[in-house]
């Protein structure tokens, strides 16, 4: 053999060890990642526990302190990596952003609302879920908001883990009162409190899933099932962005700056009245000028909607950083206050270290662990374009509106999924509504057997069971856990 074919054999063998080191790269890669991330919350969590260390001093219950403020950020890492998906997987869904601009929107606009109109006072503890003053102790009262905050939190992660996108305040909630009845007793729970937000489980998916329904038929009748789309479109578009932007100036007038100064619902519907005419007025040439030359059909509209898409979705975020995020690091700061002064039957002010924790907490569980609930809701539930994602974001701003003139007490989270289930039902109606005209028009075209009709639902129905299975059971498993913790602490604690 020569030294050519020499060379050629071992330079082959060389590609082929080369290649096989490639794919053992790419494998170790993969099985890497989860990892990565994981060490990464680790490491934040971590330094938390860091953090409330150096800067609660050194008291005597310092260490109770530390193990809080890790607990604390562990669950501010679930709410990034479930509850912010509702924000922003609508928007995704409909590809007006990637997920890369999603994540970093959501993060900058969660931790504004978090650190700029966030830490308003916790009435009590978690809204008056249970009187503190029926926990007898100092002590008690401290494992059991120690064993609320864990439960709530390993609840979020196993909801995330199975693909369901659950609310955090109801998991605080369930855990407040699993921890209030293992240590006073079911007579320290505030069962009329209780009993309101048991119906939020049903008014607030309802409520949202009706709004988006009818704004998605405003617009296909208006605008999508009109002969002229783009003068349709002229016309009606301009409004409904001023619709949404009076909704929204209203909605943070209300909820999201309540810390900054206090604003009563006819002052905010005022406020947002304004501010809607004012945009409907300056959208009207920007629209004109955006539908020039477009081609008169559906895919030309999303355009229209795009940006308004975008800037509701940053306006989510900032009010969920404003309200949510005070809800979960509630018992956190319970506890840094009744360690440092002993008092715990009176009002909860949240330090601002402890917001800091849970703004930065929400941007690393987004970054590291959200994408996976930013696909569900925004893409497998129901297919998503613009004009369906802007019918979600406007319910969630409306609905709460809407709830809060009522007195009705409403879970965003519930109220951006139930969108998306009322986008997509209202979708499969309308289908069904146009193919029985179009039987009646063409009387021999074919009947779909029943299982062809099945699989064309719009609704992915495994999804919709498992999500709705999740709300229902979210505040009885934290309260389970959260009691069953709390009894170990105790006995570890002895």
């Amino acid at each position: 053999m020569s030294n050519n074919d020499h060379e050629a054999r071992h330079l082959e063998t060389l590609d082929r060890d080369l290649r096989r080191f490639s794919r053992l790269e790419v494998a170790t890669s993969q099985v890497g990642r989860p990892f990565v991330g994981s060490g990464i919350a680790l490491s934040f969590i971590v330094v938390a526990g860091l953090v409330a260390a150096f800067l609660f001093g050194q008291g005597n219950n310092t260490l109770i302190v530390v193990l809080a403020a890790m607990f604390g950020a562990y669950m501010a890492l679930n709410i990034g990596a479930n509850d912010v998906a509702n924000n922003m997987g609508p928007a995704v869904g409909a590809n007006a952003l990637t997920m890369g601009g999603a994540i970093a929107i959501a993060a900058i606009f969660e931790s504004a609302g978090a650190l700029i109109a966030g830490g308003d006072v916790v009435s009590t503890i978690a809204k008056g879920i249970i009187a503190p003053e029926s926990m007898g102790t100092q002590t008690v009262f401290i494992w059991a908001m120690m064993a609320a905050l864990l439960s709530s939190a390993l609840w979020v992660n196993l909801a995330t883990w199975v693909g369901a996108p659950v609310s955090t305040t109801h998991s605080v909630v369930g855990g407040v009162m699993g921890a209030g009845i293992a240590a006073a007793g079911f007579g320290a729970v505030s069962w009329g409190t209780m009993s309101k937000i048991a119906a939020s489980w049903v008014i607030s998916p309802m409520l949202g899933g009706l709004v988006a329904a009818g704004f998605l038929w405003f617009i296909k009748a208006r605008i999508i099932y009109q002969d002229d789309k783009i003068a349709a479109a002229r016309k009606w578009v301009p409004m409904l962005v001023g619709i949404m932007a009076g909704a929204f100036a209203s909605y943070l007038a209300l909820k999201g700056i309540k810390k900054i100064v206090k604003i009563d619902l006819s002052t905010a519907l005022l406020i947002g009245a304004v501010c809607g005419a004012l945009v409907w007025a300056v959208m009207i040439p920007v629209i004109r000028r955006q539908s020039e030359g477009l081609e008169n059909r559906n895919k030309s509209l999303k355009i229209l909607f795009g940006i308004p898409l975008i800037v509701s979705a940053a306006l989510l975020s900032f009010a969920h950083g404003a309200n949510d995020v005070a809800n979960a690091v509630g018992p956190l700061a319970a506890i840094v206050q009744a360690s440092a002064s002993g008092d715990f039957t009176q009002a909860i002010s949240i330090p601002y270290w402890v917001m800091i924790i849970g703004a930065f907490g929400i941007s690393f569980g987004l970054f590291l662990f959200g994408p996976k609930l930013i696909r569900m809701v925004g893409s497998q539930i129901t297919k998503l374009n613009p004009m369906r994602a802007y019918c979600v974001a406007l319910s969630a701003a409306i609905t709460v509106i809407v709830a809060s003139w009522l007195g009705l007490p409403v879970s965003s989270t519930h109220i951006a999924v139930g969108a998306v289930f009322g986008v997509g039902f209202f979708r499969e109606w309308d289908a069904e509504r146009r193919l029985r005209k179009a039987r009646i028009t063409v009387p021999e075209r074919t009947v779909l057997a029943p299982e062809e009709r099945r699989r064309r639902k719009l609704v992915r129905r495994s999804h919709f069971m498992t999500i709705i299975a999740a709300w229902i059971i979210t505040v009885p498993a934290a309260a389970v856990l959260s009691g069953v913790l709390f009894l170990g602490i105790q006995a570890i604690a002895g």
